[in-house]
């Protein structure tokens, strides 16, 4: 099962480094915010409102890889592509970031599902029936 969102992104001037492109950590801004777009989208509501109305307690990344290929500059609106696959309790981001149809970066994450326990600790659990039902 997957499902795919798309977004567009300008980069700014505070997203750029001194040579005037983009500074590498902010793709996985870009991408980490870009997950929580492709929930919301498919959800209908924000990772904020998903604290409170779920049996949720985040999504931390447990792996990812990222590979640059093209630079992007200050002013750039950029197509970040957003598909997602579930597995019981984890899932995997598949992200591509192109400028004028060409692919610049492309980034895989895998995130876990969590909630906490009876002692406060986070803990990984399956992602809800009416969560992956939104997704179909």
């Amino acid at each position: 099962m997957g499902h795919t969102n798309t977004r567009s992104v300008r980069i700014e001037w505070g997203d750029c480094d001194p040579a005037g492109i983009i500074f590498f950590p902010n793709y996985f801004r870009i991408f980490d915010h870009s997950t929580a777009m492709l929930f919301e989208s498919a959800l209908g509501m924000t990772k904020f409102e998903m604290f409170k109305n779920l049996d949720f307690q985040g999504w931390p990344l447990i792996k990812t890889q990222a590979r640059f290929l093209k630079p992007t500059r200050f002013g750039d609106d950029v197509i970040v592509e957003s598909t997602v696959t579930f597995g019981r309790s984890s899932f995997e981001v598949a992200h591509r970031l192109t400028l004028k149809g060409e692919l610049c970066a492309e980034c895989s994450e895998k995130r876990v599902w969590t909630v906490r326990d009876e002692s406060g600790q986070l803990k990984s659990h399956p992602v809800p029936e009416a969560v992956l039902a939104k997704f179909k």
